[in-house]
């Protein structure tokens, strides 16, 4: 419980009305979540609803204070209104109050860029753990305190949500806590409030124009992360991305630097990529690790750059981190007794899918049949699905388009998105097949000895969503069923 002032000390308010003497015991930015007397109700507009429409029923279910942008025409007795700004930055401010200021008692290190964020901070939480520290862990795939799990439903979690997790994990005694930091997260202010001891750039390429509407835009939510960190916090850059340098042109961190093709601070170069794994010189230091591919050695090198920015050993986080094993989902590898090989992997953004790709060729050096099995979300960006499809097209032998997570769209209307796609030289060997289950099962009756099926999109996901429904669905159970009835 805290009084309303001193939830009110870090806040930019333009009027209050009413008591700031009142004791707050919850805090709430859902109506529907208003279930006490002395809870602070947060009054959001937002995308889809306005928040400022429910404060008369967050009055009646017990809200004794209220949050708002727009004080309403009549003010009720007995309960306190705070005008603000911007309701959803008040948020983030309050909740850090309210938690006693949980991310200022941990290092917490924001891991930012369109693809690479979730093996980065996975890998990161395992490394620190193994080198025995306390510590957390907030991804797309799951949220951690040490080994203790918790279930995500966003990349970046809500700041009321999120501050209550980083004030479990200091309560459990994490020293660190790696997080992904989505775009998303930082155009709603969910990070507002959030002080990072540390911000990474792993890349950044076509995605989530639904929601920015340009490629600028997305560029800019991303750089506003780094321009948030404080002058004690370090930002780690890859200097390889064309965008790289311009992530932290104005951050008043202190800026690093990763790279594998020139000059860095963290200098990284390739020796040997096999799909057993990567041989690479981390600053001069030769070290083999169990993943494999380019785009996992920018993540390696990312990092081994945060794990030596944050104080730890060298030799110890080389050593940790050779052992290290990938994270679900990603460039996931399953042989069979015919050396075919199966790749699962969440590549859904057109760079991660050549990326993957690439490394598929690399590997094998055209010594082998490549057969993709690829969808598009539904409700998300469609730019990108004909491109989708043409990168698929241009890494591989053939290709079987099919469906993700349809969402509320029509899943045949996606699918004539990513059509259009098709190089018109390659259309022999396209095949669309709308039931993801039959369209990996066909790419296995497909695939030859020694071939690689890459299955891409989900990886992780242990569903498919479908006009709101999560059916249980999971290409790696998939691919074991088949292999198991083979």
């Amino acid at each position: 419980m805290k009084r309303l002032n001193e939830l009110l000390a870090n806040v930019n308010t333009l009027q209050i009305v009413g008591d700031k003497d009142i004791v707050i015991s919850n805090i709430q930015f859902d109506s529907r979540k208003v279930v006490e007397k002395n809870t602070l109700y947060v009054a959001q507009k937002g995308t889809q609803v306005d928040g400022h429409l429910f404060i008369d029923k967050a009055i009646a279910q017990g809200a004794t204070a209220i949050v708002c942008e727009t004080l309403p025409k009549i003010i009720p007795e007995n309960c306190t209104f705070i005008q603000v700004e911007n309701s959803a930055t008040t948020l983030g401010y309050l909740a850090s109050a309210f938690y006693n200021f949980p991310s200022q008692k941990i290092n917490l290190v924001g891991v930012t860029g369109t693809n690479g964020k979730t093996t980065t901070v996975t890998l990161l939480h395992r490394l620190f753990m193994n080198l025995g520290y306390p510590t957390g862990l907030i991804s797309t795939i799951v949220n951690k305190i040490n080994d203790k799990e918790l279930s995500s439903t966003h990349t970046t979690p809500d700041a009321l949500f999120l501050n209550q997790l980083l004030n479990d994990m200091v309560n459990a005694g994490c020293e660190f806590c790696f997080m992904e930091v989505s775009s998303h997260a930082v155009v709603q202010q969910r990070i507002a409030g959030i002080y990072f001891t540390g911000g990474v750039f792993s890349n950044i390429t076509h995605d989530h124009l639904d929601f920015h509407q340009t490629f600028a835009n997305y560029i800019k939510a991303k750089q506003h992360f780094f321009e948030m960190l404080p002058k004690t916090a370090f930002a780690l850059t890859n200097i390889d991305d064309k965008n790289g340098k311009v992530m932290v042109q104005s951050a008043q961190a202190k800026v690093y630097t990763y790279s594998l093709r020139t000059g860095a601070d963290f200098k990284g170069k390739i020796t040997d990529n096999s799909f057993e794994g990567l041989t690479c010189q981390f600053n001069g230091t030769e070290i083999f690790f169990k993943l494999c591919g380019k785009f996992n050695a920018y993540n390696l090198l990312a990092i081994y750059g945060t794990a030596l920015l944050l104080g730890m050993k060298e030799d110890e986080v080389l050593v940790t981190m050779s052992k290290l094993e990938g994270a679900r989902g990603r460039f996931q590898v399953i042989r069979d007794n015919k050396n075919r090989t199966f790749i699962i992997d969440y590549a859904h953004t057109p760079d991660a899918l050549k990326n993957v790709l690439s490394t598929i060729k690399e590997i094998i050096q055209n010594s082998a049949e490549v057969i993709t099995v690829v969808g598009c979300g539904g409700d998300r960006d469609a730019l990108k699905r004909p491109i989708m499809t043409e990168t698929a097209c241009t890494f591989s032998n053939k290709v079987i388009l099919t469906s993700d997570n349809p969402r509320t769209e029509d899943p045949y209307k996606i699918l004539a998105d990513m059509e259009a796609g098709i190089p018109v030289a390659f259309r022999q060997r396209v095949l669309t097949i709308e039931n993801r289950r039959e369209a990996i099962k066909t790419a296995c009756h497909l695939l030859p000895d020694n071939g690689i099926l890459l299955i891409a999109g989900k990886g992780h996901e242990t569903y498919q969503e479908i006009n709101g429904i999560k059916n249980h669905f999971d290409d790696t159970e998939e691919i074991k069923e088949l292999l198991i009835n083979d």
